[in-house]
């Protein structure tokens, strides 16, 4: 929608209502419009290991083919030390859960590994965050396990548009879906990487009361004291 114009009327643009709209900017990014507003936000965030290992994995598959591929080491040096594109990961993250615990009933602060441990049950709260809770019999008739079959990553994953279509800056849908499993990192990053990263969660965290499951195997977790 904001590709060629910057300033779209929504309003005929988007016929459902209400609209739904995503974005990677950080919260200290977002306009006051969209603060000072009613505009419910949802902010969903992965435990650090995997996000960089999907990150590497997406940017290795849009690399320019003239160029040399960037290296896991080279990925992992730029992330480590905050160069990314759309702000240092932990500041983009504790922006987000700072303002939910500031205002949580306008941010509703979500983690991709508890939504794949128990899916329902944050179903459940997301619609009643948005104000449009389940009813008795929606439950009853299983709903919310239909929903939640769904939208599951591996039956988005085999959707037509996802396995041929082509995002309209050019990028094949493929390129969007990987494993979406949980602790995949220790597939790629080496113990000496991994063990910096616990490191520096347990520093940027601290105090934070957020904590991140890096595993659903070994249930292990990097809690901020």
């Amino acid at each position: 929608i904001y590709l060629y114009n910057p300033f779209p009327d929504l309003q005929n643009v988007c016929v459902y209502q209400p609209r739904l709209l995503s974005t990677h900017l950080p919260y200290a990014s977002l306009p006051t419009s969209i603060k000072d507003s009613n505009s419910k936000i949802v902010f969903i965030c992965r435990n650090p290991l995997d996000m960089f290992i999907s990150l590497w994995s997406f940017l290795y598959k849009l690399g320019d083919e003239s160029l040399e591929p960037l290296s896991l080491d080279e990925a992992f040096d730029k992330f480590y030390h905050g160069i990314y594109a759309y702000g240092p990961f932990f500041d983009h993250v504790l922006g987000y859960w700072k303002a939910s615990q500031e205002n949580p009933s306008k941010i509703l602060f979500l983690k991709y590994e508890d939504l794949k441990e128990d899916i329902n049950s944050h179903l459940k709260n997301l619609a009643m965050f948005l104000g449009v809770p389940f009813t008795d019999d929606e439950e009853k008739q299983g709903v919310v396990e239909e929903i939640a079959k769904i939208y599951s990553f591996e039956n988005l994953k085999e959707v037509e548009v996802n396995k041929k279509g082509v995002h309209i800056s050019g990028i094949p849908h493929t390129g969007f879906c990987r494993k979406g499993k949980v602790g995949d990192w220790s597939n790629f990053l080496t113990p000496f990487m991994a063990e910096r990263l616990e490191k520096l969660i347990q520093e940027k965290m601290d105090s934070s009361g957020l904590t991140f499951n890096l595993s659903s195997k070994t249930s292990k977790d990097i809690t901020s004291a």
